[in-house]
């Protein structure tokens, strides 16, 4: 057998066992995971709420759609969507992490050179990798969603604290889900259990897309009536130009 069938069968019969030893004990390996991704979506709501405090100055005309405005089918679909693209990079960070960290140490016997000293060290690279593309992007999310947070709440007069807690109830779970597999890596990582890694891409996701799924229909159905009781907003409406519905004052 090559190194490689044979990293490949190492990776599957250990990700069988990680599974049949977490079976054992499901709620203590999954409250490790959310916890983690509680505390990332915590420090992005954060840092959401941060640059929406201090960046002024401009408007941002508001969209009659979730979680502002009750939606449809269509929306909720639109929503999952975006956000299983998400799921699946942050999926994909930790299938890389596995075949990095576990993977490529099987084959480096098998190279010479810089070659070997990669398969060697690809777990640290790894680490590194991932640590600066994850810190970049809650940096660019954090700005982004604040900036828009910034411009909805200049628009509609009302504070980006208020309009922030608006969003909670769908925003926590869908953070939550989409931080599993990066809380998962970070773990692992830390520890060394790359070979578990492909086993928690498999529960972590399967995990995240109910908590997905019942995060859209909130953000569609349910977001937009605690927008209207926290900010008495009852606002009129007119189409643009381009056929969009707006907000108007």
């Amino acid at each position: 057998m090559d190194a490689s069938a044979y990293a490949f069968a190492h990776g599957v019969r250990h990700t069988r066992t990680t599974l049949r030893t977490w079976r054992l004990r499901p709620g203590s390996v999954l409250g490790h995971w959310v916890a983690g991704s509680a505390v990332a979506a915590t420090g992005l709501l954060l840092a959401v709420l941060v640059v929406s405090s201090v960046d002024h100055g401009y408007q941002q005309i508001l969209s009659l759609q979730p979680p502002f405005a009750v939606g449809n089918l269509s929306n909720v679909l639109s929503v999952l969507r975006s956000n299983m693209l998400v799921l699946a990079l942050h999926a994909m960070a930790c299938v890389a992490g596995f075949i990095a960290g576990s993977s490529l140490p099987l084959q480096a016997e098998h190279h010479h050179g810089a070659s070997r000293w990669l398969h060697e060290h690809g777990g640290r690279i790894a680490i590194a990798f991932v640590a600066c593309a994850t810190a970049f992007s809650l940096s660019a999310q954090a700005y982004v969603l604040g900036h828009s947070l910034a411009g909805v709440s200049g628009f509609l007069r009302v504070s980006p604290a208020l309009l922030l807690l608006g969003v909670l109830p769908h925003a926590i779970p869908e953070l939550i889900a989409l931080f599993l597999p990066l809380a998962a890596w970070i773990l692992a990582s830390r520890k060394g259990e790359w070979e578990q890694l492909l086993a928690a891409t498999m529960v972590t996701v399967a995990v995240a897309i109910p908590l997905l799924i019942v995060a859209a229909f909130i953000e569609v159905y349910v977001s937009p009536h605690l927008f209207v009781a926290l900010t008495h907003i009852h606002p009129p409406i007119v189409r643009n130009s381009e056929g969009f519905t707006v907000v108007v004052r």
